[in-house]
């Protein structure tokens, strides 16, 4: 059934974020949502992730309705279903490569050595899991990221500016490996860019402005993503 927004709308006090945000993504899709600085991109990711609260509307993964669900309830459904990969990495400096990709299925307690292996290789980082984040590159470190949101085979897999501090050469590089991992797994893809190049690669490009929704596809698109 994929991701399903209806109506979202999401406000601190009396400062609106966003409105009436309705968008469909089917399984297997990818996704980028571009748009000015401030105008509500992370934290419509952030209500997507089920880590903020909105005001109204809802947020259906699956048949699932995260709003129904209790703060336990989200957290293990992010554990199971859910892939994040951060611009800023959030990998933990005193656990290896390994250790940082495997800690999903250690969460799950479900451990596994071959998978953590396979996922370092498809990254391209099969040799350096025994190394500390410090001792790797901006590049490295965001392999390990995608390595550890996709190494659970979530079916939702979201990213907030994953490229935003790499030069373009590894930007496109990370990008490639994010867009073969995704499709690989057939994880619904959603990116949030400032990226043209990283947007570029989606299938559908959804812009999110303070008039509405603008599209770069050639098809109508039905989903509204509106900002106050």
């Amino acid at each position: 059934m994929g991701l399903v927004i209806e109506q979202l709308g999401k406000h601190y006090g009396d400062t609106p974020v966003f409105s009436q945000v309705n968008l469909t993504v089917a399984p297997g899709e990818f996704i980028a949502i571009v748009g000015e600085s401030g105008v509500g991109k992370s934290s419509l990711l952030n209500c997507m992730a089920a880590l903020d609260d909105w005001q109204t509307g809802r947020i259906v993964h699956d048949g699932l309705d995260l709003g129904q669900l209790s703060e336990v309830q989200r957290a293990h459904w992010r554990r199971e279903k859910l892939g994040f990969v951060f611009q800023a990495f959030h990998v933990l400096p005193h656990l290896d490569v390994a250790q940082n990709v495997g800690l999903p299925l250690l969460l799950l307690r479900r451990p596994d050595v071959a998978r953590v292996a396979q996922m370092l290789a498809a990254v391209g980082l099969g040799d350096l899991g025994h190394r500390l984040p410090a001792e790797l590159s901006g590049g490295q470190l965001q392999r390990v990221a995608i390595a550890r949101a996709l190494v659970h085979r979530p079916s939702l897999l979201l990213a907030d500016e994953p490229t935003g501090n790499l030069d373009p050469r590894t930007a496109a590089q990370v990008m490639q490996v994010l867009q073969d991992q995704a499709d690989e797994s057939g994880a619904s893809l959603v990116l949030v860019t400032h990226s043209e190049a990283a947007a570029a690669r989606a299938q559908r490009v959804l812009h999110l402005t303070a008039q509405g929704l603008q599209a770069d596809a050639p098809a109508p698109i039905q989903d509204d993503l509106s900002a106050p």
